[in-house]
């Protein structure tokens, strides 16, 4: 199989697909797991833009051979479960796990770099809750996300492919699929917490290496590599969430086993845009108390950071308590980090160029906010507007706003004062998001069987700059009376 899906670098020449670093390197971090095998396995979704980025023929991987591949046939592959740990709602568990999902193996992209390729919905496994499997809807979900991420320029994991199953999830018999992911790696604040618990030095050493070698290589030359690492981890987390939180996003469900150490989105079953800008808004139909609300995510990540500076902490000293003092000292940088990844985020979406100094870019951003919270503004809408303002068309910046708005003229006025630049506000700020709305329509869509609205929008969200005259509903919230959008895990 392996020489079917390959393209080899020349002609008569066999790779394998796979690597195995993970499996070899911390075994005691994976338990073997076959995935099962669909019955009549149908290609839903296949991304060929990454599959030409990991150097994937295309047409083999739409061939039988390539589609019981992307099924999570093991041919060359040696699936393992992985084992972690993690604070779900703020109460440590200490296994989870993959629980219906296997990795199996690892790829080089075309640039040389190490990629996880790791099956969802496979089936159980053996750090399996329920029954393992996935669902069509769900699957295509994480595809459509993903992508729109990637677009937006936000680190992210990214499916290869959603294959239905042939077959109906037992537990509700709905028409099953397998999303195949890839990532960076799928190393989570968990995988560190699950290690730091049983109290293996040698394995937690060699986890962080691994991390090191993966994600960080510059820790590997420091002083300190451990307090290198945790440092570049914080440094890329609060580039991440300020990421989330310029676009108005919402993960939905931040618990340390939903996060990477390698700074990449990841696991969009409760995730949401928002349309009108709610900074307490939540989605997830489990959070009953906002923990993972829109503004609570920067104050989440620092409490995650806090539990990965924890479970890292015997690495960075040999006295424990003065090993916690260091991984506390270092987490308490990732504030001033997000504050300087926020800034200079919002200074683009500003279109601020040039000396404007961070005081200036922290009020104007702050005041926006309050302006858009206090009238139910559409968040997206508003900041690509700007653009035709900054141009001298206010109007359908106005139009935002009901009637003459003292708060937003005075804004307006310090705003233009700073000479902000309508090309750079174009720039950053999209026309189209995946509106939950719309989402959800294109979802039941597939499910019904009828993948071209899906396949409309996964191609509209993939350049979500440059606006479409045939596309204005996609730019646009959810019509008045739509219920509020709610989010699941576990589907």
């Amino acid at each position: 199989m392996t020489s079917v899906v390959h393209r080899p670098e020349r002609a008569g020449t066999r790779h394998p697909v796979l690597t195995h670093e993970w499996a070899a390197l911390l075994p005691e971090l994976s338990l073997p797991s076959v995935p099962a095998l669909p019955p009549e396995p149908r290609l839903l979704a296949l991304n060929e833009p990454l599959a030409h980025e990991l150097n994937l023929d295309v047409d083999a991987l739409r061939s039988a051979d390539g589609i019981r591949f992307l099924s999570g046939e093991p041919g060359d592959a040696r699936p393992v479960a992985q084992v972690y740990a993690g604070h779900q709602w703020g109460r440590f568990q200490p296994i989870l796990g993959d629980g219906r999902a296997a990795l199996l193996g690892e790829i080089r992209d075309v640039d040389g770099r190490l990629r996880d390729v790791h099956v969802k919905g496979s089936g159980p496994t053996p750090m399996s809750r329920g029954d393992g499997y996935a669902v069509i809807g769900p699957m295509l979900r994480e595809y459509l996300m993903g992508e729109a991420m990637h677009a937006l320029g936000v680190p992210t994991t990214r499916a290869l492919a959603v294959v239905a199953t042939g077959a109906v999830r037992p537990m509700d018999g709905l028409p099953g699929a397998i999303l195949v992911r890839t990532a960076t790696s799928h190393v989570r604040y968990g995988s560190f917490e699950y290690v730091r618990v049983h109290g293996d030095l040698g394995l937690l050493r060699r986890l962080a290496d691994l991390v090191i070698a993966r994600h960080y290589p510059r820790a590997a030359g420091a002083r300190h590599p451990y307090r290198a690492l945790l440092t570049e981890i914080v440094e890329a987390v609060a580039r991440l969430t300020a990421d989330w939180m310029r676009l108005g996003f919402v993960h939905g469900v931040l618990s340390t086993d939903n996060v990477l150490v390698g700074a990449e989105t990841i696991d969009y079953g409760p995730c949401a845009f928002l349309d009108t800008y709610e900074p307490d808004a939540f989605f997830s139909s489990i959070d009953e108390f906002g923990r993972y609300a829109h503004e609570r995510q920067p104050e989440i990540m620092r409490w995650n950071l806090d539990r990965l500076g924890e479970a890292v902490a015997p690495l960075l000293h040999d006295d424990l308590a003065e090993a916690l003092s260091i991984a506390a000292d270092i987490v308490a940088g990732f504030g001033e980090a997000f504050a300087r990844a926020r800034r200079e985020a919002f200074r683009r979406k500003l279109g601020l160029v040039g000396d404007v100094d961070a005081a200036t870019v922290d009020k104007l951003t702050d005041a926006a906010l309050a302006l858009l919270a206090d009238h139910g503004v559409d968040f997206t809408g508003f900041w690509r507007d700007l653009a035709a303002a900054a141009e001298g068309d206010e109007r359908a910046l106005r139009s935002r706003f009901l009637g003459e708005v003292l708060a937003l003229e005075e804004w307006l006025v310090a705003w233009k004062a700073q000479g902000p630049d309508a090309a750079v506000i174009r720039a950053v700020n999209p026309v189209y998001i995946a509106r939950n709305h719309i989402v959800e329509e294109v979802l039941q869509a597939a499910t019904d069987g009828d993948l071209a609205p899906f396949d409309e929008l996964v191609d509209l969200l993939r350049d979500p700059y440059t606006e479409r005259p045939d596309a204005r509903r996609f730019a646009l919230p959810a019509p008045d009376g739509t219920p509020r959008h709610r989010t699941f895990c576990g589907t």
